[in-house]
């Protein structure tokens, strides 16, 4: 009988190590990025940042990579990692895909909320509400983002929600941008919560009415802080 000898761990755990490193990176950079202390068409340079992080470049490359994924950063053949700019065609899209999308992943989560889930959607908007009134900007994406994917998570839909999450986190900088300059607070504070009402009610018709004009809306204004403060995008990015 031949004897099997367990394969060693340590490279196993060598790339979960280089895993964890490349998604710290990512998470701080996306941060910088989502907060505005990166501009649109800032330069990320990949030696600067591994020897910032103290990393080497691998696991820089990775977390760029990811953060293109999710359409925070463009990674040009010979100009490396650049920060993003939403043209307005590109905010139109994906605003139009929300209005298709959520909608219909409301509908079918909607009914399968529970108590618990409810409560936790009211201490959501309770701190929104909070964090909107102290000027908090950097948590409002974070807060806003919750919302919607509690309200769909029982949608059994993992595809439409994931391609969801990964939306709500491409307009994040700007929506917050556009929140903090516009008077846009006012009015998706009272949306949240008439959402939440309607869903308790059991009025998902109306929710679901209500959460397309929603997201109709916020696309809208921020089409029109765009235009009105992002002249050029793409000459952002070429700068």
């Amino acid at each position: 009988m031949t004897n099997r000898v367990a394969p060693s761990s340590k490279p196993v755990q060598k790339t979960f190590l280089h895993r964890t490193i490349s998604a710290s990176v990512a998470e701080e950079l996306r941060r910088r990025i989502v907060d505005g202390e990166f501009q649109a068409g800032f330069q990320l340079r990949q030696e600067a940042l591994a020897v910032e992080f103290g990393v080497s470049r691998i696991p820089v490359r990775e977390a760029l990579m990811q953060l293109e994924a999710e359409g925070l950063v463009k990674i040009h053949p010979h100009r490396g990692a650049i920060v993003s700019a939403l043209s307005p065609q590109e905010v139109e899209e994906l605003f139009e895909l929300r209005a298709l999308l959520e909608p219909r992943l409301l509908k079918a989560s909607a009914p399968q909320l529970s108590e618990d889930d409810y409560r936790r959607l009211r201490g959501i908007l309770k701190e929104y509400s909070s964090e909107l009134h102290a000027m908090q900007v950097s948590r409002w994406g974070e807060l806003n983002r919750e919302f919607h994917m509690v309200l769909y998570q029982h949608a059994g839909q993992p595809r439409s929600l994931a391609i969801v999450a990964n939306l709500l986190q491409e307009c994040d900088r700007h929506t917050r941008l556009q929140l903090a300059l516009t008077d846009g607070r006012a009015r998706a504070e009272a949306e949240h919560d008439e959402l939440l009402r309607l869903c308790i009610d059991g009025d998902i018709a109306a929710a679901c009415k209500l959460l397309r004009t929603h997201i109709e809306g916020a696309g809208k204004s921020l089409l029109k802080y765009i235009h009105e403060h992002q002249k050029d995008p793409e000459a952002a990015e070429s700068a």
